[in-house]
């Protein structure tokens, strides 16, 4: 592989993100490529610690101070880690990135998608991902997975439904608007069908089996 690539994983909680991203990971490891799981926000020290304040269920954070929260740990996994595996050759695979504050931020909280665009163009120095593999499902259907899993709900997970509908119409407008980067795939398939559908879609990024 001459040159990095950035792959991303989007969708809504519940979609299987990090599922995903494990069983890609595996694979591609399995055919010798130099492949690197990251995930946000996290991936470096300073940005699990700002991932820990995020999820907080007892903290009251405010709109654009979560934004600003998840572009600041964006800006540093970026610096850190991202550019120079991307530098070295390395398939990065990454579970969200600016695409999760488009939607989460700028529709969820109602802050503006162009907005929050701005702020995190900013904070990763523009950097785009070569392909998003964006999981597909419906507000309902994840919050249920979500219920199974008999965690206790994160401080964004205890949103109302509202939220995660303008939050599923965002990444469906995402969708519509680069269909060239984006790649919907349908989450509510089994595992091993995700899977599949997610190589299709970055086959001609990192080369048919």
């Amino acid at each position: 592989m001459p040159a990095g690539r950035l792959i991303t994983i989007e969708g809504l909680d519940g979609a299987g993100k990090s599922t995903l991203a494990q069983a890609l990971a595996g694979e591609l490891a399995a055919r010798a490529l130099p492949v690197q799981l990251l995930r946000e926000p996290g991936g470096v020290e300073l940005s699990e610690r700002i991932r820990a304040l995020l999820a907080d269920p007892q903290l009251a954070v405010d709109a654009r101070a979560e934004a600003l929260l998840y572009a600041a740990a964006r800006a540093q996994l970026v610096h850190e880690r991202v550019h120079p595996l991307l530098r070295d050759g390395a398939l990065v695979l990454l579970d969200r990135f600016i695409d999760s504050s488009l939607a989460y931020q700028g529709a969820g909280r109602e802050l503006g998608v162009e907005e929050v665009r701005a702020l995190n163009g900013f904070a990763t120095g523009g950097l785009q991902p070569d392909r998003t593999l964006l999981l597909t499902i419906s507000p309902q259907a994840g919050r249920a997975r979500l219920r199974e899993r008999a965690l206790e709900p994160d401080r964004l997970e205890r949103e109302r439904d509202e939220f995660f509908a303008r939050i599923a119409r965002a990444y469906a407008e995402l969708a519509r608007s680069e269909p060239a980067r984006i790649r919907s795939i349908d989450a509510c398939q089994p595992p091993e069908r995700v899977l599949a559908d997610a190589l299709v879609a970055i086959e001609d990024l990192v080369g048919a089996a």
